[in-house]
């Protein structure tokens, strides 16, 4: 399975909001800057993320964005399913346009759904503070040079 970019640029803000001072402000350019990564997809994936509730955007002069919650309180899981568009593995996971003509009999969509669902199941165990534990390192990484707010 692949994760599209648009979960992987969300997790990549996360890890970013989480590895600054506690209610410190960040910017997209800065993020965008640390990654190298798209400032237009950013802000499309940040405004995502500030309505499912995972970060605070303050508008105006001195505004910015941080995390909205604590990092224990962020599921990975739940992140990867609130932005992936679908879990369809192969054609037979969509109903609506499967033409497979094996599919009732094929036992291949129940091991890649068990397959799936152990996935899942995975990144249930996990929060965005258990990728923080490196936190100085990441700080270090990322923020060198920067010119946040």
């Amino acid at each position: 399975m692949r994760l599209t970019m648009y979960t992987d640029f969300s997790l990549r803000v996360l890890i970013y909001l989480g590895a600054k001072e506690k209610n410190e402000l960040s910017t997209i350019q800065a993020i965008s800057d640390a990654y190298g990564i798209s400032k237009n997809h950013l802000m499309k994936v940040t405004h995502e993320l500030g309505k499912l509730g995972y970060i605070e955007t303050i508008r105006g002069r001195g505004g910015g964005i941080r995390l909205a919650m604590e990092p224990e309180a962020i599921n990975i899981g739940q992140v990867v399913r609130h932005t992936e568009d679908d879990f369809h593995l192969v054609e037979c996971f969509d109903c609506k346009t499967n033409r497979c003509v094996i599919t009732p009999v094929c036992g291949l969509k129940g091991a890649l759904n068990r397959a799936l669902i152990a996935y899942l199941k995975v990144l249930d165990a996990y929060t965005l503070a258990d990728f923080l534990q490196q936190k100085h390192q990441l700080a270090n990484l990322l923020f060198n040079e920067q010119h946040d707010v």
